[in-house]
């Protein structure tokens, strides 16, 4: 097999069209000005996705200028996946990084973020200052702030919230469900790992969290626990 191209991959993806796969897709994706959906089931493009890895990243960058979503998620599937493969070099792996921030107004969308926020981002960053996540959570993009937030889910996992919270701290505001959401998600994935420190982020910041953050966050609460900072919460 040769070397993988963009091409290569949206001639593979287009022999998966599928109709009825389209109106479901519809019904939880609203298509911008610039973008349309083909209908093509996620689980197929991250089957195809697993055999273009080695895809080169200005092939990568060409899928994601794409104004066809499905062809943006394998982009962002491929990665994810490179990204966290046991043999990807630190040279792919940086240039990964590289390639998520600077086309990361590519990455609009909200499961475009969740498919390589993680291991593109986070991954770099795990032994790395975290800095760049700071001014993602600080921008005016909300998918750069989700972004942050799911790369903290690579820290929590190796035992670290401080960014996490930190963030989720930042956030606390934002008029955006799409990043409450995922800040509710990774102080409920914090608190797993350390719970001592959620409930003292809970205890200064409850009254202040929307609804589907605090929701999310108190979700392996027990009923009383989850009682009393609803209570406390807007």
């Amino acid at each position: 097999m040769g070397e993988s191209t963009a091409a290569g991959f949206i001639a593979e993806l287009e022999t998966l069209r599928d109709p009825v796969e389209l109106t479901k897709i519809l019904r939880y994706f609203t298509a911008g000005p610039d973008e349309e959906f083909v209908g093509v089931r996620m689980g197929s493009i991250f089957e195809l996705a697993k055999r273009h890895l080695d895809m080169p990243i200005a092939e990568l960058e060409s899928m994601l200028e794409s104004s066809v979503h499905e062809v943006r998620v394998g982009a962002c599937s491929i990665m994810g996946k490179a990204a966290a493969a046991k043999t990807a070099t630190l040279e792919r792996r940086g240039e990964l990084y590289e390639l998520y921030l600077r086309r990361s107004d590519r990455v609009n969308n909200w499961d475009l973020v969740d498919l390589a926020a993680r291991d593109v981002l986070g991954g770099w960053l795990a032994d790395k200052p975290r800095d760049p996540l700071y001014q993602l959570a600080r921008s005016s993009f909300w998918p750069n702030r989700r972004s942050a937030l799911l790369a903290t889910a690579w820290f929590i996992r190796a035992g670290d919230v401080t960014d996490a919270l930190a963030i989720s701290e930042l956030v606390v505001a934002d008029s955006e469900p799409l990043v409450t959401k995922a800040a509710g998600w990774m102080l409920r994935y914090a608190g797993d790992t350390d719970r001592p420190a959620l409930l003292a982020f809970l205890d200064a910041h409850a009254a202040a969290m929307p609804r589907v953050m605090l929701s999310n966050a108190l979700e392996h609460m027990d009923a009383a626990e989850k009682a009393h900072y609803r209570g406390l919460g807007r």
